[in-house]
C-alpha cells in the first residue's frame, strides 16, 4: 500500500510502499479515508518525545477516519474514528491507506459530518470537551477564557463552552487569522495574546467583565500566569498542554484566598468509554454547526510538504491527509 514512511527519527515522512497491516484477533484493519497530522505525530517523529525514540520505519498518524474492511468486532463497512499508538509502541498508524487497529481504538460514527472534518475534530476535540466537563466541572452560566483559542483545541472548547451554557466565552489569540477563526468558534469577546502579564491579566477581567470561572489552557507560560490573576472564588484552570513554555508563575495567595485549582489533563488519562463518549457528544454539535476546527485537505502524496507547513504553523490550519 502507499504511506507516510519515517525512516529516521527526526526527519519528515516520505511518501513511499509500505507493507499492508492484517487483521488479527482484537484488531481490525481499516481503510482510511481521511487522518489529520497533529502535534503529537510531530513530536513522536521527533525522537525527543518522553515516549523515546520510535522504532523505524513506521507509519506514522495517531487517529483517523475510515471504513471497516475486516473486524471481529464490528461489520465490514461501518465508518469509524480510530485512535493508534504510533509513534509510542511499535507499529503504524492512520497516515497510509489501510491501518490495523485495535479493537477497543475503534467507534463507529453516526453523526453526520464529513470525514474529513471528523479527522480534524478527533482527539483535540475529545481533549477541549474534557476539559471543560470532566476535569473543568464547567456550570451553565460559568465564563469560560480559552487561551489560544485560534488552534484545534481552543476551537473546539470555544464552540463546546456554548454548548454547554457558558454564560461568556472569552478566547485569547495571538495572530489575527487566529483571533477570526475564535471569533467564528463563538467567543463572545477575543483579548489579543501578550507578553506583558500585568495588561494581559487587566484585558482578560475586562473582556470577563470581573472574572473567569473556567479556564482551558493548551498553551501555559505567560498566557497561564495572567489567567490565573482573574480565576474567580473557585475557579479552575485546566492545564493541556505548553505551546508557549512550560513553565507559569501562579501566586499563592490568588489560589489561596480564591480556593482556586490548578489541574493538568491528558487524553492518555481517559478510559475508552470516556474518549467515545466525548467524541459523540462533540460530533453531535458539530452535525448541527456548533463545533468545528478549520482544516484543510491534502492528498497522501504531498504528505512531505504538508508535514513541513504543519510543523512550521505555515498552514494555519489543521491539515488532514486523503487517501
Amino acid at each position: 500500500m502507499r504511506a507516510a514512511v519515517v525512516r529516521a527519527p527526526g526527519s519528515p515522512p516520505e511518501h513511499a510502499e509500505h507493507p499492508d497491516p492484517v487483521a488479527a484477533p482484537g484488531r481490525s484493519l481499516v481503510r482510511v479515508t481521511a487522518a489529520p497530522i497533529v502535534p503529537l505525530d510531530l513530536l513522536c517523529a521527533s525522537g525527543t518525545s518522553y515516549f523515546g525514540t520510535p522504532a523505524v520505519p513506521y507509519v506514522p498518524g495517531v487517529q483517523g477516519v475510515g471504513v471497516v474492511e475486516e473486524s471481529g468486532r464490528l461489520l465490514a463497512g461501518t465508518r469509524v474514528w480510530f485512535a493508534t499508538s504510533a509513534g509510542m509502541a511499535p507499529g503504524d498508524g492512520g497516515l497510509a491507506q489501510r491501518c490495523a487497529v485495535a479493537d477497543d481504538d475503534l467507534v463507529p460514527l453516526t453523526a453526520h459530518v464529513p470525514d474529513a472534518a471528523v479527522a480534524a475534530l478527533g482527539l483535540s476535540a475529545v481533549a477541549a470537551w474534557m476539559s471543560l466537563t470532566w476535569r473543568g466541572g464547567l456550570q451553565p452560566g460559568e465564563r469560560v477564557v480559552v487561551l489560544g483559542a485560534g488552534g484545534a483545541v481552543g476551537q473546539v472548547a470555544v464552540g463546546a463552552a456554548r454548548v454547554l451554557g457558558a454564560g461568556r466565552v472569552v478566547a485569547v489569540c495571538r495572530s489575527a487569522a487566529a483571533q477570526e477563526r475564535a471569533r467564528a468558534a463563538g467567543a463572545d469577546a477575543v483579548v489579543p495574546a501578550s507578553d506583558d502579564v500585568d495588561a494581559l491579566a487587566a484585558a482578560l477581567a475586562e473582556a470577563c467583565e470581573g472574572s473567569a470561572d473556567v479556564v482551558v489552557d493548551p498553551v501555559f507560560g505567560t498566557a497561564a500566569t495572567a489567567a490565573c490573576r482573574v480565576l474567580a472564588p473557585g475557579g479552575r484552570l485546566v492545564n493541556l498542554g505548553g505551546a508557549s513554555g512550560d513553565e507559569a508563575v501562579f501566586s499563592s495567595a490568588v489560589l489561596r484566598g480564591r480556593s482556586a485549582e490548578v489541574l493538568g489533563y491528558t487524553n492518555n488519562a481517559l478510559t475508552p468509554a470516556q474518549r467515545r463518549s466525548a467524541l459523540d457528544a462533540v460530533l453531535g454539535a458539530a452535525a448541527t454547526g456548533r463545533v468545528g476546527v478549520a482544516h484543510e485537505t491534502v492528498p497522501l502524496a504531498d504528505v512531505t510538504a504538508a508535514w513541513a507547513r504543519q510543523a512550521t504553523g505555515d498552514a494555519g490550519v489543521r491539515l488532514v491527509v486523503v487517501p
